[in-house]
């Protein structure tokens, strides 16, 4: 796919004006992918062309707080909620039929969610390194308690962004790279990604601050609700964040789930095995196209 044939955009989605990039013929059937922390639309950019060229219609959002998307003052602006309504908005306003859904990190907490919440709306979910909320609390452990120290820090006002932002944002790029394979991210990236995180760390941290006033959040850790629809887990078991346990122990919130891991990938699985992930959505969306 050439460049020139992937658009870039302003809708306003939702009260919020949203960053969007579309790729692939309008009549294509459509494709929503979400990104997670410290992501943005370009976290896809292996996946954007590989399914307009098999005629999708790619549509990838910068969620609300980073980039080039609004970024609503207040923490509470960021419950799982308003996350939710952003992409059940985004399908009104440009009027999309039975979504593949693909998400990753925290954008496979809103797909989770959303799969919850508004089935309505999808046709597949494929998710990347995200536990069902109700795993979460089924499989806590002293080892996972952790790995999510970051979690926990994030809840601190003003620290996280000193943190991470000074030096250039040294600490989170130092970061985004220990956690990924060798040479996962290019020097490119990392200036792409630097640009996307000017005078957006508040709002981006802002997700995590907000968990604990997500209503919906919260309710699927106490009281996990099942996933009706077809459901695909991808997982790269060298995550440094998430433990493995927590991918089998989402399975047990699917009625039509299928997992598929790779033991030598990492949390930033779409990039290190972009043409196995590919591969392995494609043929589940398929499969679910001929259904």
């Amino acid at each position: 796919m050439k460049r020139s044939d992937i658009s870039s955009r302003q809708h306003i989605i939702n009260n919020i004006s949203m960053h969007i990039i579309e790729a692939g013929p309008a009549n294509g059937k459509a494709m929503i992918f979400l990104h997670g922390f410290p992501d943005f639309w370009y976290g896809w950019k292996e996946q954007i062309g590989y399914f307009a060229d098999q005629g999708y219609r790619v549509i990838v959002p910068d969620q609300r707080g980073y980039n080039l998307t609004d970024r609503p003052a207040g923490v509470k602006a960021s419950r799982c909620k308003h996350l939710m309504e952003d992409v059940c908005a985004l399908i009104k306003v440009l009027d999309l039929k039975e979504v593949h859904l693909v998400g990753h990190d925290w954008g496979g907490i809103v797909s989770w969610l959303l799969a919850i919440y508004h089935p309505q709306y999808f046709k597949s979910i494929s998710i990347l390194n995200a536990p069902h909320p109700g795993a979460v609390r089924k499989k806590i452990s002293p080892s996972q308690f952790l790995r999510s120290w970051y979690i926990y820090l994030f809840q601190l006002p003003w620290l996280p962004e000193w943190l991470f932002g000074r030096n250039d944002f040294k600490m989170l790029r130092r970061t985004m790279q220990k956690m990924a394979l060798p040479g996962t991210f290019s020097f490119n990236d990392m200036d792409r990604y630097k640009t996307a995180w000017k005078g957006r760390l508040t709002s981006m941290i802002n997700w995590y601050r907000a968990i604990r006033m997500s209503r919906e959040f919260k309710e699927n850790v106490r009281s996990p609700k099942k996933v009706t629809l077809p459901l695909l887990m991808l997982w790269g078991e060298k995550d440094m964040s998430l433990d493995f346990s927590l991918a089998k122990a989402s399975m047990a919130f699917c009625t039509r789930g299928k997992m598929i891991s790779f033991p030598d990938a990492t949390h930033w699985i779409q990039h290190e095995k972009s043409a196995e992930v590919n591969r392995a959505i494609l043929n589940f969306i398929s499969k679910e196209n001929a259904s």
